[in-house]
């Protein structure tokens, strides 16, 4: 199978179909975790996986230096207008090792998971940890798997700038499935999103593997606890 993100992610119907993400949640949850980390004025963020930049931009106002980074062309192209003296963005493969060092990195909003290729995971935390200073920090938001498997919608159509996107999700071979179906201007459309299944305990072999720590765990994004029952997010902090 050929990595589905490269092409889904690429395509404007992505955004389209994900238009109503919560920018103002993106804004607290930025606010609470900086403050959390302790990070200061002209700290260094490398916002991994940036999509169009929405994390990235509203850490850049609050007056980080950061730099966002992702593999889709087509959303760097778009997040390129919004760049400043202190903001920057760049495609680039997040299993691979950005070529500088940063106070933190921020790998959010689910944008993990997603590799055919099991050690790509692993890659990625070591990636990670190369581009990390001393004393700086990782942040991984991700799904609880067993939370979003729990309350799986199978099926839904969702009607978005007049397109009709016909969605089905399951779970296999250790994957949460989403298929996506559409028309526009009368061509047929389908796109697959596949994100493996991972739990606390697969990112603590992760971290143990790569010679890294988990810190803090949190369950949504104003930090609570996380509980595996009924915590939406699984929020790791590691260095």
């Amino acid at each position: 199978m050929s990595d589905w993100y490269a092409s889904w992610f690429d395509t404007p119907y992505y955004h389209i179909l994900y238009k109503d993400r919560d920018n103002a949640e993106a804004d607290s949850f930025m606010e609470r975790l900086t403050n959390f980390l302790k990070l200061k004025q002209n700290d260094s963020i490398l916002d991994l996986a940036c999509g169009k930049g929405r994390h990235a931009i509203s850490l850049s106002q609050k007056g980080f230096n950061v730099t966002g980074v992702d593999l889709s062309s087509s959303s760097i192209q778009f997040a390129k207008q919004f760049e400043a003296e202190h903001l920057k963005f760049r495609v680039h493969d997040m299993c691979q090792p950005y070529p500088q060092q940063f106070d933190a990195v921020f790998n959010l909003f689910t944008s993990f998971g997603y590799f055919e290729n099991e050690e790509d995971n692993l890659r990625t935390i070591q990636a990670i940890k190369e581009e990390l200073k001393t004393k700086g920090h990782g942040v991984i938001d991700f799904m609880n798997s067993a939370f979003v498997i729990k309350n799986l919608v199978p099926f839904e159509v969702k009607e978005v700038e007049g397109i009709e996107f016909h969605i089905k999700r399951y779970v296999a071979e250790g994957y949460i499935t989403k298929e996506i179906k559409f028309q526009h201007n009368n061509i047929p459309f389908s796109f697959t999103e596949r994100v493996k299944a991972l739990t606390l305990s697969d990112f603590k072999g992760y971290f143990k593997a790569a010679g890294m720590q988990l810190k803090h765990c949190f369950g949504d994004y104003h930090l609570s606890e996380f509980d595996e029952a009924t915590s939406e997010r699984l929020i790791l902090i590691f260095n």
